[in-house]
C-alpha cells in the first residue's frame, strides 16, 4: 500500500503543499475544455504523458497530497483507511487508455512519477515509459545493471537489498553473480540517470505534454513536461487541486482523470484496451521478464532527437528561438518546490476565445 511504502522512507520534514481544497469545472467549462484538448491531441505529432498519484486511486491506492492523501493525513497524526495491496492493483481506465493511445500512436511516450508498477501491468512497453521514482514490481542487479520484473511486490523501499541472486546470463552464458536490489527511491536520492534523461529527450520532442494526478510539487521531473515549450509546444495539467504550474501550462482542467480520459477516447474513437490478467507481465510464467533500458535504446532516442533539431534549425536558421523559460541546470535529487504563492488559474475563456 502506498502508505506501507511511504513508511519506508527516510524521515522528511517538508513534503510539500497538502490538503488542498479540490476543485470542479462545470460541466460546460469541462466540455469545452475536452473538446480543446482532443483537437491537440489529433494536431499533435508528438504527444507525452506525465503522471501522478492521482490516476492510481481509482485502484484503491491512495495519493499523497489530496485531502486524504497519505501526506496530508500524515500531517494529522493519521494513516489512510485502505487495504489494499500493491499485489492486488489492477490498473485503471487511465491507465488502459494511455496503453491505448500509445498503441494507436496518437501518444509517443509516458513519464510516471507512480511507484505502483500499474503502467507496467497494463501491458505498456519498456520502450514508452520513464519510472522515475522506480517501481515496486522491478529489480536491478548491483552487478550487471539489468533489470527485471518482480512476479511480486518488493518487500524493501530505498534501494536495499532483496537478498535475491540475479538470473541474467552474462556474455559467457553464465548466470550472473549479482543481487537484486528494489529501484524504489528515497528523498534524497538522485533520479535513475536513463529515466530522466529519456523523459527530458522526449519532452523536448514534444509538441504536447499532458500532466495527469500529479501536483507538480517534486523538483526536478516538475519542470519535464515544460520543455516542451522549447520546441512552441502545449502543456496541459488535469488535477483536483491547483498547482504552483499552472499558470505556465497552456489548459488546465479540474476534473477526475478517469472522466477525462473517458471523454477524450470517446472524441478520438479510440476503444480503451481492457486490462488481460494473462498479459501482465507480473504474471507471465517467465522468470525473466527484461525491464532494463539498454544504452543502444538512449542511443537511438538521443539520435532522434538531435536528428529534429537538425531539420528545425536548417528550416529556421535565421529565426531566434522564444523561451521564457529558466536554462539553469535542473537538480538532480528529489526535492519539494516550495511556492512563494499560487499563481491564478488560467482563464479558459481566454484559451479558447
Amino acid at each position: 500500500m502506498s502508505c506501507n511504502y511511504a513508511d519506508g522512507l527516510s524521515p522528511y520534514e517538508y513534503k510539500g503543499e497538502v490538503g488542498m481544497n479540490e476543485v470542479f469545472d462545470t460541466p460546460e467549462v469541462l466540455k469545452q475544455k475536452i473538446l480543446l484538448l482532443a483537437e491537440w491531441i489529433k494536431n499533435s505529432k508528438y504527444t507525452v504523458f506525465h503522471t501522478g498519484a492521482g490516476i492510481s486511486t481509482s485502484a484503491g491506492i491512495p495519493d499523497f497530497r489530496g485531502p486524504k492523501g497519505v501526506w496530508t493525513l500524515e500531517k494529522e497524526g493519521k494513516k489512510p483507511e485502505v487495504n489494499l495491496d500493491f499485489n492486488d492493483a489492477k490498473p485503471t481506465v487511465t491507465h488502459m487508455a494511455i496503453k491505448s493511445l500509445v498503441k494507436k500512436d496518437y501518444a509517443k511516450y509516458v513519464v510516471s512519477q507512480n511507484i505502483d508498477g500499474l503502467h507496467l501491468k497494463s501491458g505498456l512497453l519498456r520502450q514508452h515509459v520513464s519510472e522515475v521514482h522506480g517501481n515496486m514490481f522491478s529489480m536491478r542487479c548491483n552487478k550487471c545493471r539489468r533489470s527485471y520484473v518482480s512476479k511480486t511486490a518488493v518487500k524493501t523501499v530505498g534501494q536495499r537489498c532483496l537478498d535475491i541472486k540475479c538470473f541474467g546470463k552474462n556474455k559467457n552464458g553464465n548466470q550472473c553473480r549479482g543481487i537484486f536490489y528494489d529501484t524504489i527511491l528515497d528523498w534524497e536520492h538522485q533520479l535513475p540517470t536513463e529515466e530522466l534523461e529519456l523523459s527530458e529527450l522526449h519532452s523536448k520532442m514534444a509538441d504536447l505534454c499532458i500532466c495527469l494526478g500529479t501536483s507538480l510539487q517534486i523538483q526536478p521531473i516538475n519542470l519535464v513536461p515544460f520543455n516542451a515549450k522549447k520546441n512552441k509546444g502545449k502543456v496541459v495539467i488535469c488535477n483536483l487541486q491547483k498547482t504552483n504550474c499552472d499558470r505556465k501550462a497552456d489548459l488546465v482542467i479540474h476534473t477526475y482523470v478517469d472522466n477525462l480520459m473517458k471523454s477524450l477516447m470517446d472524441i478520438l474513437g479510440v476503444e480503451i484496451d481492457e486490462y488481460d490478467e494473462m498479459k501482465d507481465p507480473t504474471n507471465i510464467n517467465s522468470e525473466t521478464t527484461d525491464w532494463t533500458i539498454y544504452e543502444i535504446d538512449l542511443k537511438k532516442v538521443r539520435d532522434i532527437k538531435r536528428n529534429t533539431t537538425k531539420s528545425k534549425k536548417r528550416k529556421k536558421s535565421d529565426a531566434k528561438f522564444s523561451n521564457t523559460e529558466s536554462e539553469t541546470e535542473l537538480p538532480c535529487n528529489n526535492q519539494i518546490l516550495k511556492p512563494s504563492k499560487i499563481s491564478k488559474l488560467n482563464n479558459i475563456d481566454n484559451i479558447i476565445k
